[in-house]
């Protein structure tokens, strides 16, 4: 997730496949951190990056300069071994490079009208995807093998998204999201979901990937606002949430596999079965969607993913009485905040800030809490 504006000290951030790790720019260099302690694992100050995506928790990264000096184009990736210190090859385009998603199968590089699908191991293309204009890179990647999933803009005028079998190398599905163009769009970690904004910002919607239908719909608001991040909650089967981040300074958590009292009469206990039989107008309920104010200060880009998800059972019945969520949040001025969040089965949620430090200050050991 690259920064458009310069005018904050980080450029880009990114969490690995399983959000144990991030790894974010700066204009001096890169830094790859652990998510659960804070500690730095590798910092190389070599200039300026506008994409460094880290493979899990191994020592590949992919990397993309910000063409600040001639060894940093934006047009040159860098497959990059940590452990060794050097480049293990390098791969230049005609345009400059926009995204990279990679797992240990395959490796997706997106310029602005072309898409770029390699063999993560021998580098072989693969194949060849043309696209609309994607001016800002938009995609999205399942990383799970056995539904990998890559998804695009498929439009300029509205917001349709391409959703391509990675692995099979063949297109999946059209979907039809909004009337406005994608300003963001993630899949989940099995590939089974893909949620999407629109450039008005006030509606968020999932769709079954498989058969490419709307699942659920959430209002974030009624006033548009540009949503910089949308990331579900790591999962083998259902995502339990949605995570968001918006320009007004809000960090948004949209319920989906968790039942409350309030909805128990209605819902039934899958993912599917407790919202298809509905209307559109129940899925836009409000108490669907929890949101934490002023997280950051308005208009600043910001970047929040779901790292863990536990639910706790009622003593005396079978039933989740609570749903507790780790949000970790990377705000482009330059901090990391941590937070549990707590939804009960009244659907009463809280938010307990749990750590938060200086990404730009983090130079070695553990980072300092505030």
């Amino acid at each position: 997730m690259a920064n458009q504006s310069s005018r904050y000290p980080i450029l880009c951030a990114s969490f690995n496949q399983d959000n144990s790790g991030f790894a974010i720019s700066t204009k001096d260099g890169f830094k790859i951190i652990d998510s659960n302690t804070g500690r730095l694992c590798y910092d190389r100050a070599v200039g300026a990056f506008i994409i460094v995506e880290m493979l899990y928790s191994s020592s590949l990264l992919a990397i993309v300069g910000a063409g600040e000096q001639p060894s940093l184009s934006p047009r040159r990736l860098c497959l990059f071994n940590t452990t060794t210190g050097a480049p293990l090859r390098e791969m230049t385009f005609l345009t400059s490079i926009l995204a990279v998603r990679l797992n240990r199968k395959r490796l997706v590089v997106v310029l602005q009208e072309k898409t770029y699908i390699y063999d993560s191991n021998s580098l072989s293309m693969l194949d060849t995807i043309d696209t609309v204009p994607n001016l800002k890179g938009l995609c999205a990647f399942s990383p799970s093998l056995e539904g990998c999933f890559l998804a695009l803009p498929a439009s300029t005028a509205k917001g349709a998204v391409l959703v391509y079998n990675v692995m099979e190398l063949q297109l999946h599905c059209e979907i039809d999201a909004h009337r406005s163009p994608l300003a963001a769009i993630a899949l989940s970690s099995n590939g089974k979901y893909i949620a999407t904004a629109s450039e008005q910002g006030t509606i968020i919607r999932v769709h079954l990937v498989s058969e490419a239908t709307k699942s659920y719909s959430f209002r974030r608001g009624t006033c548009p606002s540009t949503i910089f991040s949308l990331s579900f909650a790591p999962s083998l089967q259902l995502p339990d949430i949605l995570v968001a981040t918006s320009s007004s300074g809000s960090v948004h958590i949209f319920s989906l596999g968790f039942e409350t009292n309030q909805s128990r009469t209605k819902m039934s206990g899958s993912f599917l079965g407790s919202i298809l039989p509905y209307s559109v107008n129940d899925a836009l309920d409000p108490a669907h969607h929890h949101v934490l104010h002023n997280a950051v200060s308005a208009g600043v880009r910001s970047y929040a993913v779901a790292r863990k998800v536990d639910k706790v059972a009622d003593s005396s019945s079978s039933e989740i009485a609570s749903c507790r969520a780790i949000i970790s949040l990377i705000a482009y001025n330059g901090y990391f905040q941590e937070y549990t969040f707590t939804l009960n089965s009244q659907n009463e949620s809280t938010w307990s800030l749990e750590r938060e430090f200086n990404l730009v200050a983090v130079i070695s050991g553990n980072a300092e809490t505030s």
